[in-house]
C-alpha cells in the first residue's frame, strides 16, 4: 500500500493537472466562439460559388474547350490527397479520425493499382502518416505560430496544387478534413476538388424562368473562377478544421478535467483510509505499551 507521502504527492499532482486541464478548456471555449463564426461565415460564399459552378458546369460539360479543372485528364491513374489535421494534439480524437479516412483511402487506391500522393497540411497528420507512408508524402506544411488562418494561406497550398495538376503530376486531388457540426460532433469529410465537382445537393440557382447570357462566355468565366474555386475550398477546408479543432480540445479537456477531479475524490479516501490505519495502528502500539507496564 502507497505510503500517506506518496498518496499526498499523488493528489497534488492531479490537481495539478486538473487546473491546466480547466485553463486549456476555458481557452479552448474562447477560441470555438471565433473559430465557429469565421466556419459559418465563409459557407454561404462556398455554397453560392458552388451553385454557380455547377451551373456554367451543366453547359459546358460536353465542351471539349472545357478548363481541365472541370473536365479532369481524362485519367483516373494518380491521385493526390490532402490531409489536412491540427497542429497540436490534446483534442482527441480529432486527428486520429481524419488520418483514418485517409488511410482508408490509401488502401483502397493502392489495391486498384493508383498512384497515391500526399499533401500533409498540419503537423499531426504528417506525424501519424509518416510512419506508414513517408514515401508518398511530396509536401507537408503547418501553421505554428499563426494566430488566425487567412485566405493567404490557402492561397499558398492551392498554387502548389494548381502546379502539380499544370505538370501532370495527379489526376484527382481530394481533401480531408474535419466537418464542425457542433462542440461534441466533427465529421470526418473527404471532399474532391480537382477535377471540380458540385457537391451532392448543391443545385444550379434557381433563375425563375430567366435566361442569363455571360459575358465573356462560360468557358473564360471557368478560367479564372476555378482555380478560385480551389483556393476557397480548401480555405474553407482549414476554417472547418478550426473549429472542429477547438471543439474536439472543449470536449477533450471537459473529459479530462472529469477524470482528474474523480481520481482525487478516489486518492483522497485511500489518502483517509490510510491514515486512519496508521493513527489506530499507533493507538494500539500506545495502549499495548501502556499495559505491559
Amino acid at each position: 500500500m502507497p505510503s500517506l507521502k506518496a498518496l499526498k504527492n499523488r493528489i497534488d499532482s492531479v490537481k495539478s493537472t486538473k487546473k491546466i486541464t480547466k485553463a486549456m478548456q476555458m481557452v479552448a471555449s474562447a477560441k470555438l466562439r471565433r473559430a465557429e463564426d469565421a466556419a459559418k461565415a465563409a459557407r454561404p460564399y462556398t455554397e453560392r460559388m458552388e451553385a454557380v459552378l455547377a451551373n456554367l458546369a451543366a453547359s459546358a460539360k460536353d465542351n471539349p474547350a472545357a478548363p481541365k479543372l472541370l473536365a479532369g485528364t481524362g485519367k483516373d491513374d494518380a491521385h493526390l490527397l490532402i490531409v489536412a489535421t491540427a497542429d497540436k494534439g490534446l483534442c482527441g480524437a480529432f486527428n486520429s479520425s481524419i488520418v483514418r479516412l485517409a488511410r482508408e483511402r490509401i488502401v483502397k487506391l493502392q489495391g486498384e493499382g493508383k498512384t497515391v500522393k500526399i499533401i500533409c497540411v498540419g503537423r499531426k497528420g504528417y506525424d501519424q502518416l509518416k510512419r506508414l507512408y513517408a514515401d508518398l508524402v511530396v509536401w507537408r506544411t503547418d501553421f505554428l505560430g499563426v494566430r488566425r488562418i487567412s485566405f493567404g494561406e490557402a492561397q499558398e497550398i492551392a498554387a502548389r496544387v494548381l502546379e502539380m495538376f499544370d505538370k501532370r503530376e495527379f489526376d484527382v486531388a481530394a481533401i480531408f478534413y474535419g466537418k464542425f457540426k457542433s462542440v461534441i460532433s466533427q465529421v470526418p469529410t473527404a471532399q474532391q476538388i480537382i477535377p471540380a465537382v458540385a457537391p451532392e445537393g448543391a443545385a444550379p440557382p434557381d433563375l425563375k424562368g430567366a435566361i442569363y447570357a455571360y459575358e465573356p462566355d462560360e468557358e473564360e468565366i471557368l478560367k479564372t473562377l476555378l482555380p478560385r474555386y480551389v483556393s476557397v475550398q480548401i480555405f474553407r477546408a482549414l476554417l472547418e478544421n478550426v473549429a472542429s479543432e477547438m471543439g474536439a480540445k472543449m470536449t477533450a479537456m471537459d473529459n479530462a478535467t472529469r477524470n482528474a477531479g474523480e481520481m482525487i475524490d478516489k486518492l483522497t479516501l485511500q489518502y483517509n483510509r490510510a491514515r486512519q490505519a496508521q493513527i489506530t495502528k499507533e493507538l494500539i502500539e500506545i495502549i499495548s505499551g501502556a499495559e505491559a507496564l
